[in-house]
């Protein structure tokens, strides 16, 4: 079928579609003649006697595999559907549809309403037994065609790739020299700053504290302003993401990897789906060449970065929590002795709450009885002791490596500053010689250059002010004392600052395992810890009987009230217990109405003044009674003249009332008018009678 009277004149009457594609957007761009022989079909309708033709070409720069929407080819389909279409012109089939799906959909819909198809060969009627056939293999051929393509390309990538000469697109850090193949990017401040995100995560062991710590410091990351070609580069607050990449890229350890992530499909409204970038397991990476460039760590620290990375996720099946703060010193760490299964925290009694580890995990999958419950306080307390006899013997030299590790973190900072310092000043420069260039007279282009030039010296101010900043807020003379720290570990864990997230991670550092188990017949907890190292220890701590809590009156307070009880009133006892620093089971100073509830709730029998028969007086009493002052009454005790009585130290003075009559307390209130002298038998005289 080859000339224009073929063509019935119904069909003549309908439109004419010139269905025009291009599978990529650079070939959009560069396969420019391809676009033309294609718009010069419409020439080709017209000749064949068509009047109304219409181009549709909407899917330019996208695939016909099928994984894509196409609007055009909709569109299309639409037309065909409402018998608006008389015939479908395109370069060749392979431009219609480059799988059968929809290519034999279109034929379907052509053979219904009688609509031709036309490429450069000539005209086609689906209609016709010969020409469907001949169709079909087209487009047979050209879905064949399409995956031939793929697969060679493929397995010459595949096969480059396994000698690591594969061009692949490299990260931050990193560029294919044309001589030496992947080396290091020669800016310095970008190797700087990716040094400093492996150094922070050796010293902190968390990706999220290295961010932290690096956005106090106001470190910028470098972001790519031209693509994928890493050539210029806009540097910007450092983000989460941005140290995750790092930590977890196996290029910045020297290896040379392909194939690490994977395409998945998924079928809807229909149409296959494909999303990329799902990351495989490191032993199913198609190509993996260790040693292949120069790293910035090795693979050993590469591979300890993604087991700590790994034991970072919260809530990760079978693994220790990380120390992510909280009042809980062990949480994550203990395993029940009993089924194995994690202790879990719960806290008990008034906001914040006091810690307790439980394991209920059989009771609320299974409906088992709790293994074990046990308050967190003094296990908490009595782990940190261990921990610090642990540490007690090393603790100079870990002041010694912490005062190490303080110098390099300051001389960190102030190398990243400098760095910054010195790209702020080339570009001040690089923006005096562009102003100096231009000429004075064009204002319009003078003044943005004027403006550049002088935020460039802005930013070379704050650079200086910040490595100004640097150097004597923590000159090398005021470095923290970390030596004099190792004198008294307990001090130094049980600083107010010192959060519950720097204690957790300290006691991770030395312990992998706890197994917790309950030794009933003792009433004690017993801890088996398991250290780094392969070392292990068993520690048991006291249970505590129901209702003994740490809100108890300690014992010593309450040997003084049963010993004061019955002598002196309620007042006195407060005075006394205050006196002596004993406070009550919360911390607080005494007063009667607390003795009085703690006599009762003890069953300790009150001071009643009516049943006082003279025998005992108070110093007050004792001075009414002979007519002087207390303080002349406390001489007299203090000298040994008059005998006194304590229940404990610092209570009341307990004067028996037939003492105050003694004949040397008589003799001693007789010398009123002279200083009361005590006689010292030894003493030489100052002046002889003569």
């Amino acid at each position: 079928m080859t000339g224009a009277e073929l063509l019935p004149a119904a069909v003549l009457k309908r439109k004419a579609v010139v269905y025009v594609r291009q599978s990529t957007p650079a070939q959009v761009q560069g396969n420019l003649e391809s676009q033309r022989r294609q718009y010069e079909l419409v020439d080709v309708a017209r000749r064949r006697g068509f009047r109304d033709v219409e181009v549709i070409d909407d899917d330019l720069g996208r695939s016909a595999s099928g994984m894509a929407a196409r609007p055009g080819f909709e569109r299309l389909v639409a037309w065909l559907c409402a018998g608006k279409v008389g015939a479908v012109l395109c370069l060749d089939a392979s431009r219609l549809a480059r799988n059968g799906r929809d290519w034999h959909h279109l034929l379907e819909l052509c053979g219904l309403v009688e609509a031709r198809v036309i490429d450069l060969d000539g005209v086609y009627d689906p209609c016709r037994p010969n020409d469907r056939l001949l169709l079909g293999m087209k487009g047979s051929i050209s879905e064949f065609e399409l995956g031939v393509l793929r697969a060679r390309m493929l397995d010459a990538a595949r096969a480059k790739a396994r000698r690591g000469e594969l061009r692949i697109s490299v990260p931050i850090g990193y560029l294919w020299h044309r001589e030496i193949g992947l080396g290091f990017d020669p800016d310095l401040r970008i190797q700087e700053a990716i040094r400093l995100i492996f150094a922070r995560f050796r010293a902190l062991g968390s990706a999220r504290q290295v961010l932290m710590s690096m956005k106090a410091e106001q470190i910028h990351f470098p972001r790519p302003s031209d693509g994928k070609r890493l050539v210029a580069f806009d540097w910007t607050p450092i983000r989460y993401r941005n140290v995750i990449s790092v930590l977890k890229n196996p290029f910045y350890a020297g290896a040379y990897v392909y194939g690490k992530s994977e395409k998945r499909t998924v079928i809807v409204d229909g149409r296959a789906r494909k999303s990329y970038g799902h990351g495989k397991p490191l032993e199913a990476w198609e190509v993996l060449l260790k040693d292949h460039h120069e790293g910035y760590i090795d693979w050993a620290e590469f591979e300890r970065n993604q087991v700590q990375l790994a034991a970072n996720a919260y809530g990760r099946v079978g693994g220790a929590k990380s120390g992510r703060g909280g009042r809980a010193l062990l949480a994550g760490l203990l395993s029940c002795g009993r089924c194995g299964r994690r202790l879990v925290v719960s806290y008990t009694g008034r906001p914040p709450g006091q810690p307790v580890y439980r394991c209920d995990r059989p009771n609320l999958m299974l409906g088992l009885p709790r293994c074990m419950t046990f308050g967190g306080s003094r296990i908490d307390a009595a782990m940190a002791q261990e921990l610090i006899r642990a540490v007690e013997p090393m603790a100079i030299e870990a002041a010694l490596e912490a005062e190490r590790m303080h110098e390099e973190r300051r001389e960190e900072r102030r190398r990243i500053v400098e760095l910054e310092l010195q790209q702020a000043r080339y570009e001040a420069s690089l923006a005096e010689r562009r102003y100096a260039a231009c000429d004075p007279d064009n204002r319009l282009i003078a003044a943005q250059l004027e403006k550049s030039w002088e935020a460039a010296l802005r930013r070379v101010q704050a650079c200086e002010a910040r490595l100004e900043t640097l150097q004597t807020a923590d000159p090398p003379g005021t470095v923290p004392d970390f030596a004099g720290l190792a004198d008294d570990l307990e001090a130094a864990w049980n600083a107010p600052g010192v959060s519950m997230r720097a204690r957790q991670r300290l006691l991770r550092a030395l312990v992998t395992d706890i197994i917790a188990d309950v030794d009933e017949t003792a009433r004690e907890v017993v801890l088996t810890i398991h250290w780094r190292g392969g070392q292990h220890s068993q520690l048991r701590v006291r249970k505590p009987k129901s209702g003994e809590h740490g809100c108890r009156t300690p014992e010593d307070a309450l040997a003084v009230m049963r010993s004061m009880a019955s002598r002196w009133s309620d007042e006195d006892i407060a005075a006394s217990l205050n006196r002596m620093g004993m406070p009550t089971g919360q911390g607080k100073t005494w007063t009667a109405h607390r003795v009085s509830s703690v006599r009762r709730v003890n069953g300790i029998h009150a001071y009643r003044s009516a049943e006082k028969n003279g025998e005992w007086l108070t110093m007050s009493e004792a001075a009414a009674a002979i007519g002087v002052t207390r303080h002349r009454i406390r001489r007299l005790i203090e000298d040994g003249i008059l005998p006194a009585e304590q229940v404990v130290p610092d209570a009341p003075w307990q004067i028996r009332a037939r003492d105050l009559h003694d004949e040397r307390v008589a003799t001693a209130l007789k010398r009123a008018d002279r200083p009361c002298r005590s006689d010292c038998k030894n003493q030489l005289a100052m002046f002889t009678d003569a």
